[in-house]
C-alpha cells in the first residue's frame, strides 16, 4: 500500500467519493486544488478567497474517512504569481485526480518524481471550484499575522485554524505555543506533548502546506506572548471562543502605543461525538481522551522475562481506580496479583518484615493481637520522607521476592495463565517495571484524588494532601506507561477503555504466538 498520495481536486462534489476510493491506498494525502481549471480568474484571485472552500473541504473529509487519513490542503499553489517547487515532507507515491486534467497531473508527477501513472477517479472533465469561492469574505492580506494555542497533536480544527492564517499572510506568520505553565487546567494535561515536540510538528505542518512564508513559532507562558511588544504585527486570528482574548490583545497594545491588530474570527468546528464526555467541538482534549486505553507507547523488549505469562504492571496513585481496573481485567481473564494483599502477608508475625518494622518503629504500632496496625503505622510515614524511605527499604525487597515466588509457582503449574496483572501502587518507585513486560496506569486529576481520599478515608483536606504528596506524579507515571486509563468519568467509559486495551493486547499476543509457530 502506498503511504502518501496527492489528490487533484477540481470538483468538491466528488470529494466524498474520491476519498472513499483513495483511503485503502494511502495513510496521508495532500490536496492540490485545481484553481487553473476554475471559472474564476485564478491568476489574480487572492488566497483568502479560498478560505471557506478549504474549511468546508476539511470539515467534509471527517465525515467521509474520519481520522484514517492525514489530509493536508496545499496553500502555496494558490498564491498568484508564486511559482516555486512544492516542498512536501513526505515523498508522494501516487497522484489521483477527480477529473481528467492530464496536463496538470503530468506536471505534478514530474515535479514530485512520481513514476506511476495518474489514477483518474472520474471520467468527467467538468470543474466546480469557482462556485464555492468565498467572494463575500474579506480578501485583504497582511505582511504579518499572529495566532496562538496549545496545538497538541494537530487535528482537523487546528488545520482549519492554521490554514486560514496562512491564507491571510503574504510574508510572516507568528505562532505562540503554550507551555506547561498554561496547560494545567486542560483535560488530561499530563498527556499533552512537550512544547518542543508540539512546535516541531507545527512547523512541519505549516512548511508542508506552504513553504513560501517566514514562520516564527515560539513558546509562550502567558496568553498574549509576543503580541504585547512586537510592533510589526498586523492581524490576529482567533476562534469564536477566544475572541475576547484577541480584543484584550488590542487593549494591551493600545496601552503601549502599539498599532492595534485586525481580528479574523474562525468558527468553531463541531464534533460529531455527543456522549457527555468529549467536548462538543473538535479539540485536542478529545484527541487525548481517545488515547485512553490505546497503545500510548510500544513496550520495550524484556528478554530476561519468560514470554508466558505476559506480565502487566498496573499502577497509579491513591484513589485513581487501580483496584477496580484490576477487577475488570480479572473478569476478562487476567490472573491478578495484588501487591497490597501480598504486603499484608509479609507483615505477619514471624516474617522478616514484621521483625524489622517493629524494631524500627516500636511496639506502639501493634494492635492488641500483636499484628502490625496499619492505621497506627500510616501517620508515622505519610508526610515524613525519611520514615517512609526506611519502611520501603524494609518492605520492598521482601515484597518483590514473594511476588516472584508466586510467579514462579504459576509458571510451574499445569495451566500457565496468558496474562498476569501485577497491581502495585509502588511499582515505579520501587523500580519493578523491569519485572513486567509492560506498564498500564490509572490517572485522575490531583484535585479529584484529594476529594476521593477525603471521602474514602474520612480525612481532612490537609491529611489527604499529605498522603498524596508521597505519590509519584501523574507526569512521571505517564512517562513510563504503555497504556493509560483515567477513571475521572463514569463507570461505563472506564470500562470502554479497559475493553479497548484488552482487545489490543490479545491481538498482539495472538500475533506473537502465530509468528513463533
Amino acid at each position: 500500500m502506498a503511504s502518501t498520495g496527492l489528490l487533484v481536486v477540481s470538483n468538491v462534489k466528488h470529494l466524498g467519493k474520491s476519498l472513499r476510493s483513495i483511503e485503502k491506498y494511502v495513510s496521508s494525502l495532500y490536496i492540490h486544488l485545481n484553481v487553473t481549471g476554475s471559472t474564476s480568474n485564478s491568476l489574480t484571485t487572492p488566497p483568502p478567497v479560498w478560505g471557506r472552500l478549504i474549511s468546508q473541504l476539511y470539515a467534509n473529509s471527517s465525515s467521509y474517512v474520519g481520522n484514517k487519513i492525514d489530509l493536508r490542503v496545499l496553500v502555496s499553489p494558490l498564491r498568484p504569481g508564486v511559482d516555486v517547487p512544492l516542498k512536501l515532507r513526505k515523498p508522494v507515491d501516487l497522484i489521483f485526480s477527480d477529473s481528467h486534467h492530464p496536463e496538470l497531473c503530468d506536471k505534478l508527477r514530474a515535479a514530485l518524481n512520481v513514476s506511476k501513472p495518474t489514477i483518474f477517479l472520474e471520467d468527467s472533465s467538468s470543474t466546480d471550484l469557482g462556485s464555492h469561492e468565498d467572494n463575500s469574505q474579506e480578501q485583504k492580506m497582511y505582511p504579518s499575522v499572529v495566532l496562538g494555542g496549545t496545538f497538541d497533536r494537530i487535528h482537523l480544527g487546528h488545520k482549519i485554524f492554521l490554514t486560514q492564517a496562512v491564507l491571510r499572510t503574504c510574508k510572516r506568520l507568528v505562532v505562540g505555543v503554550t507551555t506547561a505553565a498554561m496547560t494545567k487546567s486542560k483535560t488530561l494535561p499530563d498527556l499533552i506533548l512537550p512544547v518542543e515536540e508540539r512546535i516541531a510538528l507545527l512547523r512541519e505542518f505549516l512548511t508542508d502546506i506552504d513553504s513560501t512564508l517566514q514562520y516564527e513559532i515560539v513558546p509562550i507562558d502567558d496568553p498574549f506572548g509576543p503580541t504585547q511588544h512586537d510592533p510589526d504585527m498586523d492581524m490576529i486570528v482567533v476562534s469564536a471562543e477566544t475572541l475576547r482574548g484577541g480584543q484584550k490583545v488590542n487593549e494591551i497594545r493600545s496601552g503601549k502605543q502599539l498599532r492595534e491588530l485586525d481580528i479574523f474570527v474562525i468558527d468553531i468546528v463541531e464534533s460529531n461525538v455527543n456522549d457527555g464526555i468529549h467536548e462538543t467541538k473538535i479539540s485536542s482534549s478529545n484527541t487525548r481522551i481517545d488515547l485512553l486505553g490505546s497503545r500510548w507507547r510500544k513496550p520495550e523488549p524484556r528478554p530476561h522475562l519468560p514470554i508466558r505469562p505476559h506480565i502487566i504492571g498496573l499502577t497509579g496513585g491513591i484513589a485513581s481506580g487501580k483496584s477496580k481496573m484490576a477487577e475488570r481485567l480479572s473478569n476478562m481473564g487476567a490472573h491478578v496479583i495484588d501487591c497490597d494483599k501480598v504486603a499484608h502477608d509479609v507483615y505477619e508475625p514471624g516474617q522478616v518484615c514484621y521483625k524489622r518494622i517493629v524494631q524500627h518503629f516500636g511496639t506502639t504500632i501493634l494492635s492488641s493481637n500483636g499484628r502490625i496496625d496499619r492505621a497506627k503505622l500510616g501517620p508515622l510515614v505519610f508526610g515524613n520522607p525519611l520514615e517512609l524511605q526506611a519502611l520501603n527499604e524494609i518492605v520492598w525487597p521482601q515484597l518483590i521476592e514473594e511476588v516472584n515466588r508466586r510467579l514462579d509457582s504459576l509458571r510451574a503449574g499445569s495451566e500457565v495463565p496468558k496474562v498476569v496483572v501485577l497491581e502495585a501502587a509502588v511499582l515505579l518507585r520501587a523500580g519493578w517495571e523491569s519485572n513486567c513486560h509492560e506498564v498500564w496506569s490509572m490517572i485522575v486529576p490531583p484535585e479529584e484524588a484529594v476529594k476521593r481520599v477525603m471521602a474514602r478515608n474520612s480525612l481532612s483536606e490537609a491529611e489527604a494532601r499529605k498522603r498524596l504528596s508521597s505519590q509519584v506524579s501523574n507526569h512521571e507515571i505517564v512517562a513510563k506507561s504503555h497504556v493509560i486509563f483515567s477513571s475521572q468519568w463514569d463507570y461505563e467509559f472506564t470500562q470502554k477503555q479497559a475493553d479497548r486495551a484488552w482487545k489490543i493486547l490479545n491481538s498482539e499476543l495472538d500475533s506473537q504466538h502465530s509468528s513463533s509457530l
